[in-house]
């Protein structure tokens, strides 16, 4: 499989709308509170969140982001284009410290930085 620099997009969208999803839906989350501990508190919890137009998009944006993999998987081998799924990690947590003002720890940051340098060692080799 020869791929041309255009076909990167396909795994760089799947990367990109998942990110989009995973803040969207935590964001949403978020607004609505903690889990409730009643059982149909917890039932309407959810039917409210089923029901909210931005957690349609992120279900909108999952299945975009299965397209596009799939798409992928004609252009790359799995073992060459699963580990660009990584840049997800620093993404979000990027993303999760400037919109949720979450922490960024210096743990973190290392924990993300290796998983880059696997990253990184699994494609170059």
């Amino acid at each position: 499989m020869r791929a041309q620099l255009a076909d990167y997009l396909y795994p760089l969208l799947t990367v990109l709308l998942t990110v989009y999803g995973q803040i969207i839906v935590k964001w949403r989350v978020s607004l609505q509170g903690g889990m409730p501990v009643v059982m149909g508190e917890k039932v309407r919890f959810v039917g409210h969140l089923l029901l909210d137009l931005y957690v349609w998009t992120a279900f909108l944006g999952a299945f975009f982001a299965a397209v596009s993999w799939m798409i992928a998987m004609t252009k790359f081998e799995l073992s060459f284009a699963y580990p660009f799924m990584s840049l997800s990690f620093v993404l979000v947590l990027l993303l999760s410290a400037l919109f949720f003002r979450e922490p960024l720890t210096s743990s973190k940051a290392i924990g993300v930085a290796l998983i880059v340098l696997g990253t990184v060692v699994i494609g170059w080799f």
